[in-house]
């Protein structure tokens, strides 16, 4: 049980959770229109080239409204603009705001299914107090820097973020296997999703995710058969396009090791050893997840391993700490837990970390630094592996007995048709 002043303190705070998130949304959009995030230069490149995949050109242009020492192109799979075409048909401003709102409702129902996860049975009884506590944690993970920038630079995290906690908790196997299949489809991370359908022996969704997935290939080589092969056989292994490996901005293993050893070091053996512990690492969390029947955790475990093994994971990529948060302040779990984690990560996500390290790099292109400023770019990659390694020895106490995977999918779909019996956010 919660302190009786933090209760109290709750109790205050959710009787104006409408109130509170109307407040946070203007703060955060004037802040946004006064500021670099007026721009929106990623969803730029998604509104402008989008189009192209139609002409056969998509991976030969760029954006107009790229900086001076970055050309952006268009960096996702032909898929991904066919996904994109869509809102090319409104003019600019309409499809920059129709995104933001898209995005605070994408953060709003990503806290909603992160909440009834952790609820279990009590979001039937107490019901208005979790629709309350959706709305005031929405208002407050507006302020988290990984969701501020996804609002910046116009991103897609939140959007994918949403798509993916749905699916991976989703009843139906087809369902679940096509929103993995697609995101996938779209930006080829969220394919790590597919190990929680394997950790839970959800074989059906496996095989539907990876059919979706291969739909969504076929579909750009019929609309451009060079234009796929190019994607897929030439730029696919190719993260330089995507961005600069060393800057702060990406918060991955390579990152991290780059900007440590003053060089990219690839595929090489620092980042093998690193991807190899970082991946037993979570494969333990996830054991311990599954067998604790703790799905919103075991969905966690899959992603954080997903942002730390892939080349680049933009600090806004980091979205998923926020249902991590929700975990962390709901779940009853022993207080050195929660109080470890949230001490490690409400600083770095509130605070401005990364452009912090930005303001003391020369370029984004540099990849030396002194040593003090390669340690605070480890923040992000290094706290998840702590997390990782917590869950794993804490949530792993409490271990279910034999038979834990088929009773963890069972409550899994139990927890999918309350949650979808429930009204619609």
């Amino acid at each position: 049980m919660r302190p009786k002043p933090l209760a109290k303190l709750e109790g205050r705070l959710l009787a104006v959770a409408p109130w509170l998130l109307a407040i946070s949304m203007l703060a955060r959009t004037w802040i946004i229109v006064t500021g670099f995030g007026t721009e929106s230069i990623d969803l730029y490149v998604y509104w402008s080239l989008a189009p192209h995949v139609l002409e056969g050109d998509l991976y030969q242009v760029v954006s107009p409204h790229s900086p001076p020492d970055f050309p952006l192109p268009f960096t996702y799979p032909p898929f991904g603009a066919l996904v994109f075409l869509p809102m090319t048909w409104l003019f600019w401003g309409a499809a920059q705001w129709s995104f933001r709102l898209l995005t605070v409702l994408c953060l709003y129902w990503l806290v909603r299914v992160a909440l009834r996860l952790v609820a279990g049975e009590s979001w039937t009884a107490d019901a208005r107090v979790w629709r309350q506590r959706a709305l005031l944690w929405t208002a407050v993970l507006l302020w988290m820097m990984p969701v501020f920038h996804t609002f910046e630079f116009g991103q897609i995290n939140l959007l994918l973020a949403a798509v993916v906690l749905a699916a991976l908790v989703a009843r139906d196997s087809r369902v679940a296997g096509a929103g993995i299949g697609l995101t996938a489809g779209l930006k080829l991370v969220p394919a790590i999703s597919g190990l929680y359908f394997l950790a839970t022996r959800r074989w059906k969704a496996a095989v539907w995710s990876v059919a979706a997935f291969a739909a969504s290939v076929g579909l750009g080589f019929l609309v451009n058969f060079e234009q796929a092969r190019q994607y897929w056989f030439v730029l696919f292994g190719d993260p330089d396009r995507v961005g600069p490996i060393a800057t702060a901005h990406n918060q991955s293993l390579r990152g991290a090791l780059s900007r440590t050893f003053g060089y990219d070091v690839g595929m090489s053996w620092p980042w093998i050893i690193a991807a190899l512990v970082s991946t037993v690492i979570a494969l333990f969390a996830l054991r311990a997840s599954v067998r604790a029947s703790d799905s919103l955790i075991g969905v966690l475990s899959v992603q954080f391993l997903g942002l730390l093994l892939s080349p680049i994971s933009w600090d806004h990529h980091w979205v998923w700490v926020a249902p991590l948060l929700i975990w962390l302040v709901h779940k009853k779990i022993a207080p050195w837990v929660r109080n470890t984690l949230l001490v490690l990560w409400v600083p770095v996500m509130f605070l401005d970390v990364i452009a912090f390290q930005l303001d003391r790099q020369p370029t984004i292109w540099t990849i030396s630094r002194p040593g003090w400023l390669s340690l605070v770019g480890w923040t992000y990659p290094a706290f998840a592996l702590v997390t990782l390694v917590v869950i794993a020895v804490a949530v792993g106490r409490s271990n279910a007995p034999a038979g834990f995977s088929r009773k963890f999918s069972r409550q899994g779909n139990t927890l999918s048709t309350g949650m979808h019996s429930t009204s619609s956010p």
